[in-house]
């Protein structure tokens, strides 16, 4: 029986697209898929935190292009594929991290406040999406992983998250949805979704007010282990499709 690294070697050399990769998920995303011998395009709206991951991965020899785009206006998709289509001809994975969250009660919220959730969240995921399916027809081997997480299977108590889940239940159904669209055009495209409980990262300090200065409640997932999820994705055989994997820490409650 094969171990995971020689189920990996299939991709070795094509092409992954890890959005919001500036930081947290998608900066371990980047070296996992990196760490297997992909060429690796990163995108974030930070230009400087893009670099220095750029920097990180090409010490370790990998081919890496660095793209620097806000997602969530209409045309930043397109512009980004545009750049790796140049250079490299296209994608075989994307894995669609880019996402925000605010902590608000919905009774409470201005529209403007809630706005972007949808742009990045659900726009965004869903342009990234169809530019992706334009570069992976024909392929034998392509695969769609968007990060959700687990507000996406049900809303967060007293968290305040309830529009953020609902972005989140959306992906779910676009996932899903998608799906069964490759599956009725015989398409070997594979598509699926990361849901993970709280992760150790950034994304946290603009959700929730305040930051989090007062550390965690529990001891949360790290970054890492997302992109060990991600991995096993990958690897499964040409056959399985894994429709969503969802991980939380040990010591999480709810």
């Amino acid at each position: 029986m094969q171990d995971e690294s020689e189920r990996l070697e299939r991709w070795h050399g094509k092409v992954a697209l890890v959005t919001g990769a500036s930081a947290g998920i998608g900066h371990a995303v980047a070296l996992a898929l990196a760490g297997i011998g992909m060429r690796v395009a990163i995108t974030a709206r930070r230009a400087e935190r893009l670099e220095t991951l750029r920097n990180e991965l090409t010490a370790h020899g990998a081919e890496v292009l660095a793209v620097a785009a806000d997602l969530a206006t209409p045309q930043g998709p397109g512009e980004v594929f545009a750049r790796v289509r140049e250079t490299w001809g296209g994608v075989d994975v994307l894995v669609n991290n880019a996402g925000l969250g605010h902590r608000v009660p919905v009774s409470e919220a201005d529209w403007e406040h809630l706005q972007p959730l949808l742009d990045l969240n659900v726009r965004a995921a869903t342009l990234c999406m169809q530019e992706a399916l334009r570069d992976m027809q024909g392929k034998q081997d392509a695969a769609i992983i968007n990060v959700s997480s687990v507000a996406g299977h049900r809303v967060p108590p007293g968290h305040g998250a309830t529009f953020y889940a609902a972005t989140k239940h959306a992906l779910k159904a676009i996932t899903d949805g998608l799906r069964m669209e490759l599956v009725r055009k015989h398409s070997p495209v594979k598509i699926g979704m990361l849901s993970p409980g709280m992760v150790e990262s950034e994304f946290h300090d603009v959700a929730t007010p305040g930051g989090r200065a007062g550390g965690y409640e529990f001891p949360p997932l790290k970054a890492e282990d997302i992109a060990d999820a991600l991995l096993y994705m990958l690897s499964v055989p040409r056959r399985v499709q894994i429709h969503d994997i969802v991980l939380r820490s040990v010591h999480q409650p709810h």
